[in-house]
Order: structure tokens, then sequence, then C-alpha cells
């Protein structure tokens, strides 16, 4: 072979080695949180603040993929401590041993609209089951026999109790619960003790912090993946959909409608009769109390009637329709809470027992957690704290960081980890003397510290 044409051939094939791994590292593969370290999941009990260790390991536990789809094996079990579940749920979150067939290059659904389901809908990055706003239970016009009331149960399918309403006592702090084992998130996955009005107080003994923690300021990480195979972020997004315009809160385009009756539908057609308005049964109890204002859709960061937008983000710098975890102001929940009440894309998603093609394993991605904008991205609250001190990191944690805590003389007092997947961490300040601390962190090869007050 000419020597110029060995070199040629030879730059060819490096230039194809690069593009083929290049391709390989594509954010619906790398964006999973893979359990490299063995993490377990936790779980409380009621009654008791100290969690138990579970022999299940977290997160996601492999990645294959073929040309077409990508294949997720994962138990269902988060790092962050998951229950108590204090609405008489006598389930716990249990293995799935589950297999998630997910298309790597998904389409829109240009025919009739698909309905999103009860039961999973999508997966979230650490391998725990997304459903949409429903909680399988529906308005029933019969007598209680026994309350001498109308009963909800599996009844007209007229009007369907929204889950994030109607089951809030039954959420542990990260915001989920289990249905018959299958831990799942029915909405934006961060810690109820995160909000900017708590309006639940499960944290206050049952601390735990959710697959992230909301950030103003910067894009929200991406977070799963849909039945359909298209993306899921946080709640806040590039304002227009070329990635102009700063940074702001994805809205919804539906809102509650004024009735204070429920025997018509949102077009305005009879139906069977609901429970009137009341505090028992406030505006937002039951899905047909929202309607889509399509005025507000037009506006560039309210989102259509799926609850997303085609859009360009930072692990998709050519845009890609992503669906998106909206909330209020206050960071509350905002319907339809992530998916729905339709897919934008052809639903091709599938939970498998067995992998029927060849696939190749996907190499988790072993990211280098650097310490530039340390303090935007890690905080420490309260300070003056009295009984705990939370260490939060603002991002989806894709390794374990230590963390210490010294008094100013320099003696270990404690230390901690903050787990692959989980952004939270907590020292207990009960019994600390009144004073300043500092609380040392170890990211990488370097070190950042945070000065704290302890006031009892």
């Amino acid at each position: 072979m000419n020597r110029n044409l060995h070199f040629k051939f030879i730059v060819l094939l490096a230039m194809l080695k690069i593009c083929t791994v290049t391709a390989q590292i594509t954010p619906e593969l790398s964006s999973w949180l893979q359990n490299t370290t063995g993490i377990m999941g936790r779980h409380y009990v009621a009654g008791n603040s100290t969690p138990i260790q579970d022999n299940v390991l977290a997160n996601v536990q492999t990645v294959q993929y073929s040309d077409s789809f990508m294949y997720v094996s994962t138990k269902g079990i988060p790092a962050y401590i998951t229950g108590p579940f204090q609405d008489g749920n006598p389930s716990l979150a249990t293995n799935q041993n589950a297999i998630f067939k997910i298309s790597r290059f998904p389409v829109q659904n240009t025919g009739t609209p698909t309905n999103t389901t009860g039961g999973n809908i999508g997966v979230f990055i650490n391998g725990v089951a997304l459903f949409d706003y429903r909680d399988g239970v529906s308005w029933k016009n019969s007598s209680n026999s026994l309350a001498g009331g109308p009963l909800m149960g599996m009844g007209d399918g007229v009007w369907n109790r929204d889950a994030v309403v109607g089951e809030r006592l039954g959420f542990d702090c990260a915001k989920a619960h289990p249905a018959m084992g299958n831990y799942h998130h029915h909405q934006n996955p961060s810690a109820f003790g995160l909000d900017l009005d708590v309006i639940s107080n499960v944290c206050d003994l049952y601390a735990s912090d959710g697959l992230y923690a909301i950030d103003s300021t910067q894009h929200s990480p991406l977070l799963g993946f849909t039945y359909d195979g298209f993306p899921i972020y946080g709640a806040y997004a590039f304002k227009n959909a070329d990635g102009t315009g700063g940074i702001t809160r994805m809205k919804s385009s539906y809102a509650l409608r004024n009735i204070t009756v429920r025997n018509t539908n949102a077009a305005g057609n009879t139906v069977t009769a609901g429970p009137p308005v009341s505090a028992t049964y406030p505006l937002g109890y039951f899905r047909e109390d929202y309607q889509y204002n399509t005025t507000s859709a037009a506006t560039p960061d309210f989102l259509d009637e799926h609850n997303g937008r085609f859009c360009i983000t930072p692990e998709y710098p050519n845009g890609i329709y992503c669906y998106f975890t909206t909330v209020k102001e206050n960071w509350n929940s905002a319907y339809p809470y992530v998916v729905g009440p339709t897919f934008y894309g052809r639903r091709t998603a599938s939970k498998v027992t067995t992998i029927n093609e060849t696939v190749q394993t996907f190499a988790p991605v072993i990211t280098k957690i650097s310490s530039e904008n340390t303090e935007n991205t890690l905080v420490t609250y309260p300070n003056p704290a009295n009984d705990v001190v939370g260490i939060q990191w603002k991002n989806v944690n894709k390794g374990n960081i230590a963390i210490e805590l010294y008094d100013l003389s320099g003696k270990l007092i404690s230390t901690t980890e903050m787990k692959q997947g989980s952004s939270l961490a907590y020292f207990d300040t009960r019994n600390l003397y009144n004073g300043a601390y500092i609380i040392r962190v170890k990211i990488g090869n370097e070190l950042v510290t945070k000065r704290i007050s302890v006031l009892h």
C-alpha cells in the first residue's frame, strides 16, 4: 500500500473510532445513575427517625443498548431514604427486578394522542418509576352503608382523583410512595422540605431529599425518560425554545376551572355529577377540575397539552421534545406534574424480563465532581442550626461525597456521606455546644469548607 494512502487509512480508522465512541456517549445512555459502589436502599418505619438499611441495591444496575433501544435494569429503589407512608399504606418500597425497554430515537405521534395510563409511564435516572396524575380512584354516586355518605371507589370514571392532592398524607419526604411495592413519583421528585411553601411536615422526622433540589438560577438536570422515549427535565429551563432568554420556571398551561359544582366537563358538556366544590373536595381534587389554556401555551415559557415543548437543553444542543416537572411559584407541584394527560410521542416502552436482541453494555461515565462554583451548588441550612444541619448538593449527585464536621480547634466531631443519586446529608447538632463549627466536604481531591453556627 502506498505510504500516504496507508497514513490516510489509519487516520480514517481513528476518526471512525472517535465517531463511534462519541456516538455511544449520548444522553439516553449516559444520564442514568448506575450504582458502581454497592449502595443499598434505606427506609424509615413510622415512629423511628433512624433509617433501616435494606438488602437491595439502589439506583440503576446496568444500561444496555442496541441500535434502536436501551434496556435499563433496576430494582426500582432510590439511594434516598423511602417512607414512612402515613395514610395506612401497608406496602414498603420493594425490589422490582425490572428491565425497561425504551426507544433511543423517539418520534412524535402525528395521529390521535395516546392517553397516559395508571402504573409506570416513565423511569427516572435512578431507576424509580414515574406514574401520571391519577391514583386509580374515581367518584362513585352511591351511599356508604356505614357512614351514610358518598363513596370513593372504582366508579364512574368521570371524576378521577388527583393522586398529588388526594394521597398527600401517604407520600414520604421525597414526594413518593409504593403501589404494591412499586415505589414511584407522580410529581416533581424534590423533597417537600425544600419547597418555598412546605405543605407536608413528613420531613421533620423522616428527612430525605428526593432526586434533585430545585435551583432557579440554572437549567434543571435531565431527570428521566418517558415511555415514549422523550426526556424529562426539572422545573427550570431556558425561557425560549432556542436556548435564549435566561433561566425561568416552566409553567403548566392547565388552570383550575371556575366552578362550584361538578356536573359538566371542561368542554361544557353535561356529565355524571361529582361532589360540589368544598373544603373536603377542593378545586384540584379531581383531574377534571382543570382545563387546558391554548392562550397560555402560546407563551414561550408555558408548555403544551402534554406538559412539554421542543427546545434546546444542555444535553441536547440541537433540540429535542422535553417534558418538565412543573411547579408553582412556591415550588409546590403543578398539574399535570410531569406528563399528560396524553403523550407527545409514540408510546413504545415496555417492561421486559429478557432481552431478545444483541446488545452492548454501556460503561458508566465517571463524572469528576468539581469544586468550581461550589458556593452556588453546595449549601448548608439552617444556619444557625438547632437540631440538625443539612448539606444540600443542588444538582443530581453522580458520585459519593464524604462530609466531615469539625469544631474550631480542629477536632473531628462527626462524619457522613452523601450517596450517589442522593443530594442531601445531615448532621445531628442537638448534642453540640453553642458556637461555630466547620463542615468540610471532600469533592474529588479537593476540599470545600462551610462555616456554620449552632444555637440552641
